[in-house]
């Protein structure tokens, strides 16, 4: 979990398959931005991926003041291309059931890890983080992939990201991140699955890994943080 399609060290925030509304004219929303737009938007830096996970723990992102999603919609109304933008982006929302709600709330349903020929490893999500023991077994020089599904409610939620350390004997071995993107609170759950990895193989891959996996959006808010470990090894486990 976590290491690159080369079994190196370092993985690179890849392209979401997840579709996340995004402004149909970047310009055009940055020139309305000041007179009220959308003023939850990812920031610049969300986009980035840093050098280490900490760094973004510690940076303090300025956003603007948090609206209300009836708030939101009502800004602009008679800026017909912000107008269409805020419809795609926020699609059927029922107003009256989010209410006057500031904070979104992102609730991760399920984890699952997908290789060919093998039937999915769904993997439960204890209510504390911390899985007891080993929480998965992954074969050496295997190929597999993650996916996640996940759920939106009370507004949207901006720059979701998801990032993954992982290490061996007290030494950092892999550090990854994904940007998920924005996305509006609807009552059908998002998928997300991230790009086909090959777990490292070789007398020494194999053995105990611990990671940490962690949801969380450009305020930094975690939705979910899990501490684990998992083992790589010569086959799957019976």
């Amino acid at each position: 979990m976590g290491f690159d399609k080369d079994g190196g060290d370092d993985t690179e925030a890849s392209e979401s398959k997840t579709v996340a509304a995004t402004p149909p004219n970047e310009e055009n929303v940055e020139e309305h931005q000041p007179s009220g737009g959308m003023s939850r938007r990812a920031s610049q830096s969300s986009l980035c991926q840093t050098e280490d996970e900490e760094d973004d723990e510690e940076r303090v992102i300025e956003l603007g003041p948090q609206c209300t999603l009836k708030e939101q919609f009502e800004k602009d109304k008679d800026d017909e291309s912000l107008r269409k933008w805020k419809e795609q982006l926020l699609g059927s929302v029922d107003f009256e059931s989010v209410g006057d709600t500031l904070e979104p709330d992102v609730k991760i349903l399920s984890l699952a890890i997908k290789s060919p020929g093998r039937d999915d490893i769904v993997l439960t999500i204890p209510e504390n983080g911390k899985p007891k023991g080993s929480w998965f077994t992954l074969k050496e020089g295997s190929k597999y992939s993650l996916q996640f599904t996940f759920q939106v409610t009370n507004n949207i939620v901006s720059g979701l990201k998801y990032t993954n350390t992982v290490w061996k004997t007290g030494v950092k071995v892999d550090s990854a991140k994904e940007m998920l993107g924005t996305f509006s609170p609807q009552a059908e759950p998002y998928t997300h699955e991230l790009p086909e990895e090959t777990t490292p193989s070789g007398m020494f891959a194999r053995g105990t890994y611990t990671a940490r996996s962690k949801f969380a959006d450009d305020d930094n808010k975690s939705y979910l943080e899990i501490n684990y470990t998992f083992d790589i090894r010569k086959d799957w486990q019976s």
